[in-house]
């Protein structure tokens, strides 16, 4: 996937003039074109001629037959409305900013994002596509129409043979001369465009006349085929002028079955074939490549073309049913030319309005199609669209346009094929709204349109509108499409997209962040939805992914930061070191599937860092309860770059141009025997200072020997059943009786039950092991601790061992803290670690033997002990005692496999509701 390299706003300076936009259009070498049309050429005559297309002429009289003069004109106002916001969102957004080639593409994508605008732009073009194919037809129709074997009216010609095969062969022909005229570029276009808009002014200027100047006539209708095969009663049409009677006549719905297609036409048919007529907005827009000045044109323009176009209609309806009866109107579409003072007059304007529309949708898609390819969105498969002439014209696009609206010419019939054309615009127009919107919402500062007539209502109002009648219109076509919107959108995240070109998504989620962070009030926090918001302390990723992984199971939907201390002084250095790690530390966590923040610092030593981690990381109510640490101890440092499956480099090395590998950007471990940046004192130290600020403490150890589906996501059940062991007690502080399950205890087991609702751990079983005094009778211990872990919700079987003989009877000889044993000696004390490391071992081995203790005596085999939480005691108050600490707690922790020391200081369970 290629990204964007420059930004979306490019400025070149002009000297004593100021700034302007450089030309950044679609098509030509290096994205540049020359932008030669104005705003009269290049945004009101496309807009105006496809807005008109063939309904102007040949479906006025469908329109207003049909539904009558007030549902017509409601169906007008409707139709209009829904455009009105449209272009409202259009003006606001083309007047944010540069825009390039593309249009509504452009737009879209450079605000809702690749993945969203990508699949937008390309139901866009599809509706590009098949607005071109419903013109095509319409001309078919209007030729057949005087030149057909089976022409409707008496002064037709009919040399042409008519039927399915015949048609398609004369919508092709057609086809392949408007695709000629595009091929050539879009000045050729817009030279045509201007032709054919003199014709077309002129053609209803004359059909205007002519229902002041032509008196009354009956007009004889061609009979029509009845439902047997056999012949309708010959019939007539009458042109009364203007005739009350004829208007009251025409004032209400009369639907009856459309002669074209057979079907019996609802109020959504009508409006489909209404509104697809005046979908032509976008037609300056897409120009945008090839505009002078396309932040002012589109949006004068467009808001000209619509309000001309909506006065023309408005007048052709009022006409219409004032002069012609209803026979008229529902059995002869084509009775212009019958009331007309010069009848191939009219046929000059069908024609000229019919390739002026399919013109402007073939250029208009091949331009969506370009930016497209542009863009790499699809990959290879638009590669050829990329082709562009000399002179900057993407040729290429145009005939892969081409070659799909011949392949929808195959439907045959304009009104079938309206109704699917309708639904892809309002699509469209629908996502235009929705990217104004967002913008809106986002209240981002850099929006500030020039053009300001529009607020968040009349966006929301137009996304309502349009999705409301794209499934009043067709139910089918509008699942449809949504369906294949969300498919493509889905393929698009999953292909991965640009990242300069701005997402309104992350706009919209810090406004929301922000609101709701602002509303997380800590004072009311309540213990019983109490979640670990864990700050990891990292030095080195490369030895950390285990301890990574397994973090990020136990915050259980909390908040989880990755903190690295980054060693330095900021006054002796040119620039912060810290700010271009972001992006190597962001891989990681997207590497490693974590969901984690990073937050980084410098600092004179890893103790002074880790305090400030402590105290700025998160934001309001959402900052960490807990530190994580790796434990101090003389295991050599492992790569696991090297083994793990995510970190692995394709054996070519990373692709040119790419992201740089993970294993360039992190130092290879620390060599065994060299000094390390974190001294025994300072790691202690940093324990103790997380206690102090009332942080819970987590140590863990040996945590690359979990197995690689421990750590996976959703693999639960796969795998061999283990044991979780917890040891609620302080054993280098043994005491027995009631209250040992303290607070600390009771965070124990509340983390413990959390990695147990891990699917990677749900066959898991819990042990608790209770730890009985020398003069406690087995069985009541238990029982009340039972009846505990019932009030909890804890499913967990007990043990009891025994623990503490001639130990708990000794008063505590030191002040400030749990680790009364320091007090004593070191040999004693070193004893009693001792002492504790091997009844962990022996119950982790008791059935069956664990991962590093011995077969029980009883010999039975069973699951092994997969992780161990122990009781972590408070570091002693005299810090030069804090290497015998760590001492004491490698004792205790030795060779009892993955095991993680806690120590919590905060209420973490509840019994009430």
């Amino acid at each position: 996937m290629a990204s964007e390299n420059s930004p979306l706003l490019a400025y070149r300076l002009l000297g004593e003039e100021g700034m302007a936009f450089s030309a950044n259009g679609a098509g030509g070498p290096g994205g540049a074109s020359p932008r030669k049309l104005s705003t009269f050429l290049g945004v009101v005559v496309p807009t105006v001629l496809s807005m008109f297309s063939i309904v102007v002429f040949m479906r006025i009289g469908f329109v207003v037959g049909h539904a009558g003069l007030l549902q017509a004109l409601a169906m007008l106002l409707v139709a209009y409305f829904i455009l009105a916001l449209t272009v409202l969102s259009v003006c606001a957004i083309a007047t944010n900013g540069a825009v390039r080639g593309g249009g509504a593409y452009f737009m879209i994508s450079r605000t809702l994002g690749p993945e969203v605008g990508g699949s937008i732009g390309l139901m866009f073009y599809l509706a590009n596509v098949c607005g071109c194919a419903v013109s095509m037809l319409g001309l078919v129709e209007a030729v057949l129409d005087v030149f057909g074997t089976d022409a409707t009216g008496p002064s037709g010609l009919r040399v042409l043979p008519q039927g399915y095969g015949w048609n398609l062969l004369y919508g092709s022909l057609l086809l392949g001369l408007v695709g000629g005229i595009c091929t050539l570029g879009a000045g050729l276009y817009a030279r045509a465009s201007f032709l054919t808009f003199l014709l077309v002014s002129g053609s209803l200027a004359s059909v205007l006349i002519s229902f002041v100047a032509v008196g009354p006539r009956d007009i004889p209708l061609t009979p029509r085929p009845g439902p047997n095969g056999s012949s309708m009663p010959y019939q007539v049409g009458h042109f009364t002028g203007f005739n009350s009677s004829t208007l009251k006549a025409n004032l209400a719905a009369g639907y009856a079955q459309d002669y074209t297609t057979g079907a019996m036409m609802t109020f959504a048919s009508v409006f489909a074939v209404l509104f697809n007529g005046c979908t032509g907005i976008m037609a300056g827009a897409n120009m945008s490549g090839e505009l002078k000045d396309p932040s002012r044109a589109i949006p004068l323009g467009t808001i000209v073309a619509v309000a001309y176009t909506f006065f023309i209609y408005a007048l052709l309806f009022f006409l219409s049913s004032f002069t012609c009866d209803r026979t008229l109107l529902q059995e002869d579409y084509g009775f212009f030319r019958s009331i007309n003072l010069w009848p191939p007059l009219v046929l000059i304007g069908v024609y000229a309005a019919s390739l002026s529309a399919s013109m402007s949708s073939l250029i208009g898609a091949s331009r969506i199609l370009h930016a497209l390819a542009q863009d790499d969105l699809f990959g290879l498969i638009l590669a050829p669209a990329k082709v562009v002439s000399r002179g900057g014209n993407p040729w290429g696009a145009v005939l892969y346009s081409w070659g799909l609206v011949q392949l929808v010419l195959l439907a045959g019939k304009l009104n079938t094929l309206a109704a699917v054309a309708t639904v892809f615009y309002l699509v469209a127009y629908a996502a235009v709204d929705l990217s104004c919107l967002s913008l809106e919402w986002a209240s981002a500062p850099n929006f500030r349109p020039t053009f300001n007539v529009f607020s968040w209502h009349t966006c929301l109002l137009g996304v309502a509108s349009c999705l409301l009648m794209m499934f009043l219109i067709s139910p089918g076509a509008a699942g449809g499409s949504l369906l294949f919107m969300g498919l493509l959108s889905a393929l698009l995240t999953a292909r991965g997209g640009p990242s300069s070109w701005g997402y309104v998504s992350q706009a919209l989620l810090f406004h929301q962040v922000r609101k709701y962070l602002l509303r997380l009030d800590v004072r009311k926090e309540h213990v019983k939805f109490w979640r670990p918001q864990l700050l990891l302390l990292v030095g080195n990723p490369r030895g950390a992914l285990p301890l990574l992984r397994l973090a990020n199971q136990l915050k259980k939907g909390g908040l989880y930061v990755l903190g690295h201390v980054t060693l330095g002084d900021l006054d002796s250095l040119p620039s912060d070191p810290v700010q271009p790690q972001y992006g190597a530390w962001l891989s990681l966590v997207d590497r490693a599937q974590v969901k984690a923040f990073v937050d980084l610092t410098l600092s004179p030593s890893v103790r002074q860092g880790a305090q400030h981690l402590l105290r700025i990381s998160g934001l309001g109510g959402m900052k960490p309860n807990t530190l994580v640490l790796g434990f101090y101890d003389d295991a050599p440092p492992q790569d696991h770059f090297l083994t793990d499956p995510a970190f692995l480099e394709p054996a070519d090395g990373p692709r040119e141009g790419g992201p740089p590998s993970l294993s360039t950007l992190f130092p290879p471990p620390r060599a065994p025997g060299s000094p390390r940046a974190l001294s025994p004192q300072d790691y202690v130290a940093t324990v103790a200072d997380a206690l102090k600020m009332n942080k819970n403490v987590v140590l863990a150890r040996a945590c690359g020997a979990l197995p690689p589906e421990r750590l996976s996501r959703g693999s639960g059940g796969t795998s061999q059943p283990h044991h979780v062991d917890v040891w609620p007690l302080n054993l280098l502080r043994p005491r027995g009786g009631p209250g040992y399950v303290d607070v600390c205890g009771l965070f124990l087991l509340q983390m413990a039950t959390i990695l147990g609702m891990v699917p990677a751990w749900h066959s898991a079983r819990l042990r608790i092991f209770l730890c009985l005094g020398p003069q406690e009778a087995p069985g009541a211990a238990e029982g009340r601790l039972r009846a505990l872990l019932s009030q909890l919700r804890i499913r967990a079987e007990v043990q009891e061992v025994v623990w503490g003989e001639g130990a708990g009877s000794r008063e505590p000889e030191e002040e400030g803290g749990e680790f009364e044993n320091c007090g004593r000696g070191d040999a004693e004390t070193e004893a009693l670690a001792s002492s504790a490391n091997a009844l962990v071992r022996a119950q982790q081995g008791r059935r069956g033997g664990g991962p590093c203790g011995p077969e029980g005596a009883d010999g039975e085999e069973g699951p092994s002990t997969a992780l161990t939480f122990l009781y972590l005691p408070r570091p002693p108050a005299d810090s030069a005692r804090y290497p015998h600490y760590l001492t004491l707690l490698d004792i205790l922790s030795r060779d009892l496999g993955p095991t993680l020391l806690i120590h919590g200081v905060t209420p973490v369970t509840c019994t009430d509701l």
